[in-house]
């Protein structure tokens, strides 16, 4: 947590977890960054933006952070101001990539000149780059659900397979309201004419694009995989239900004669046989034909 600074020849990085408002003061005075930008990077729920000035370009972006709990993904939210020879970045601390790249620059003297060498703007790429490189295990997870669920579907029970369906739903509309937004920015930072951006960058920034296009295409499949799923639960859901409704009915039938003669018999009327020693196994016998009669011509039906 707090403020790290790293230089290497003409390029400063300031890396800023949890910041706080003596942080975004030091940065006024510093680099006398506007005040609404430096209050956007405390409040951690603005939506994605390039905000362009003088001497300086404002970024914000989102990346997804997994929630084990809730087993969603989360927006974590990553600052940038990129100005001549400096970088800054201000996050929360949830997006590991952006301190593993600090740390190992600041361990790395040959890792330090390949990344920040090369001015402010490589390495805002590299640090971009590294971050959409990280969202792909989270999408390989969601895909790796919805195959479990694809050999689950027919075998485990519906209310079960439901539930799992909902849950990688959800995380699907999560990284889609993440990834989406990001698409815009990195292909504003493909142009060429962005200041403090170095030229000839627009390659690099393209194959990031192409990374966030390809994310997007992997989980528009994921939705219509989910969505083909969902119509399969449904329809396995409404059969089993079917099959209980007309085992009720086939029941209900078989019982109504049944119930029929033992009303009849349980008259206090005179009625055939009520002398005979044997009634109760002829009645016996003659509702075990009747079940058994029906039972046979539900058979022959194909009903049962």
């Amino acid at each position: 947590m707090g403020t790290r600074v790293l230089n290497h020849g003409q390029v400063t990085w300031v890396n800023i977890e949890q910041p706080s408002p003596q942080d975004m003061e030091s940065l006024r005075q510093q680099y006398s960054f506007h005040p609404l930008d430096l209050e956007d990077c405390l409040s951690r729920i603005e939506r994605p933006k390039i905000d362009e000035y003088n001497d300086y370009l404002f970024i914000i972006m989102q990346f997804p952070v997994f929630d084990h709990d809730q087993r969603v993904s989360r927006p974590g939210e990553m600052d940038m101001f990129i100005g001549a020879g400096y970088l800054v970045t201000i996050h929360e601390g949830n997006l590991w990539p952006i301190n593993q790249l600090f740390d190992d620059c600041q361990a790395n003297e040959q890792l330090r000149q390949k990344r920040m060498g090369r001015g402010s703007s490589r390495l805002l790429h590299d640090l971009i780059d590294g971050l959409v490189d990280y969202c792909f295990p989270i999408l390989y997870k969601v895909d790796a659900n919805i195959r479990e669920i694809e050999e689950d579907i027919f075998t485990e029970q519906v209310p079960d397979i439901v539930r799992e369906l909902s849950w990688v739903r959800r995380d699907i509309i999560a990284l889609r309201r993440i990834i989406k937004p990001q698409i815009a920015i990195v292909a504003s930072l493909e142009q060429d004419d962005r200041p403090f951006i170095r030229e000839g960058l627009d390659v690099y920034f393209g194959d990031v694009l192409d990374h966030l296009r390809k994310a997007w295409d992997m989980l528009e499949d994921h939705r219509e995989v989910i969505d083909g799923l969902s119509d399969t639960a449904n329809t396995l859901t409404s059969y089993r239900i079917n099959e209980v409704i007309k085992i009720l009915t086939i029941i209900s039938f078989i019982m109504l004669p049944l119930t029929l003669l033992s009303g009849i018999y349980g008259m206090n009327i005179h009625l055939p046989l009520e002398s005979n020693p044997f009634a109760l196994i002829v009645i016996l016998l003659l509702m075990a034909l009747m079940v058994g009669g029906m039972l046979f011509y539900f058979r022959k039906r194909r009903w049962i």
